[in-house]
């Protein structure tokens, strides 16, 4: 099973699923499919606060590309279930000190395909990643 995160606006922390449309992908991100592991960052751009829950991809569904546009960004539609909440905080303040790219820390990893390009998003996570952010739950 891989790992990804994803990092948009979450409404309701505390619903039971959760709904993302058309969200960018990046960082293998393209590749996310049902079952996967996922965990889900409230993006700060819209006044979240990071790490907020954990949980299994429910369903997910390339979004076609527009036709005659050169360069797209894949987008994926996802909903996510099974959600366990964060219980230790870790968002952009957390994560900025780890910004030596090649240091091979998962909170380098974190902070350079989150916050390095602001954009909300979806990523592939390594195992050790997704083994630190578990940590957090």
């Amino acid at each position: 099973m891989a790992a990804y995160a994803i990092k948009a606006e979450v409404a309701d922390a505390g619903a039971a699923s959760l709904s993302f449309d058309a969200q960018k992908t990046m960082y293998g991100g393209r590749r996310i499919a049902a079952g996967d592991r996922i965990f889900v960052f409230a993006s700060e751009n819209e006044g979240g606060a990071g790490l907020v829950a954990a949980g299994v991809v429910a369903s997910a569904r390339a979004v076609p590309r527009t036709p005659g546009l050169a360069r797209q960004t894949p987008r994926v539609s996802i909903r996510v279930t099974q959600l366990v909440p964060a219980r230790r905080r870790l968002g952009r303040a957390e994560l900025r000190p780890f910004a030596h790219w090649s240091d091979g820390r998962p909170e380098t990893e974190l902070n350079f395909k989150f916050y390095r390009q602001a954009t909300n998003k979806i990523v592939g996570l390594s195992d050790l990643a997704a083994a630190f952010l578990e940590r957090h739950l």
